[in-house]
């Protein structure tokens, strides 16, 4: 009883530190990547080059005993790499449609966390993710349809419309990717992909919506070519 007593206070406090934590890495990273994606060769190569190996490492250790799974999830990893270099380094909308990409991810995750918060509601795949919601998943997809349209009005480039409705595509996409993710994790029996980022955990938990966008969007432009889409 003494032992509870004394734990029960320092909840909060531990709380307060993980999301500190997390406040810290994401103001540290986030800016980063953006100056990657913005000046292009070779920040945003050597980003590629330096997440390839802990992404295989992750992979590896959320597929222990199945080798298959295990070539898949490097097939996926390394495609989303090749397609976040493709895309970045085309001629024309190449730093726009990165942007674009991950601005779309953040506001997926952003809004499906307030909303679902906030709403609660039914679970979305609670024998994957039990935090997950139907009404976070709605949140994401309406940030996600805003953001994307508001990506276009910055470049003038796309259609409004048509902009946000492929926000909602990337967020439905997004949220597949971060439910792969956490089965595997699920199946590993671990919380976390890895620990290498504070207060985060792995590579991959930070980007496992992201690379199923990559991996999406450059399917996307290589089956109907041109510049979608933002023409």
């Amino acid at each position: 009883m003494a032992a509870s007593a004394v734990s029960a206070p320092l909840a909060p406090t531990a709380r307060f530190r993980g999301l500190l934590l997390r406040t810290v890495s994401a103001a540290i990273l986030g800016p980063l990547v953006l100056a990657a994606i913005w000046f292009g060769f070779p920040w945003i190569d050597l980003m590629a080059a330096l997440a390839a190996p802990i992404m295989v490492s992750e992979w590896i250790r959320l597929t222990p005993r199945r080798p298959l799974m295990r070539l898949v999830t490097f097939a996926y990893s390394i495609a989303a790499l090749l397609a976040l270099l493709w895309l970045r380094h085309q001629p024309s909308f190449g730093r726009e449609t990165i942007v674009w990409i991950v601005l779309c991810v953040w506001a997926t995750d952003i809004g499906a966390y307030l909303l679902g918060s906030l709403a609660g509601g039914a679970r979305l795949a609670p024998s994957i993710s039990p935090s997950k919601t139907w009404s976070g998943l709605v949140g994401g997809m309406c940030f996600s349809a805003v953001t994307s349209s508001a990506c276009g009005l910055a470049f003038n480039a796309g259609d409004t419309p048509a902009l946000a409705v492929a926000g909602v595509a990337l967020a439905v996409v997004a949220q597949t990717g971060d439910l792969f993710e956490s089965a595997a994790k699920r199946r590993a029996g671990v919380k976390d992909s890895g620990w290498i980022i504070p207060g985060h955990g792995g590579v991959l938990d930070r980007i496992d919506g992201l690379i199923a966008v990559l991996v999406a969007v450059g399917a996307m432009r290589l089956a109907i070519g041109g510049e979608w889409p933002w023409l």
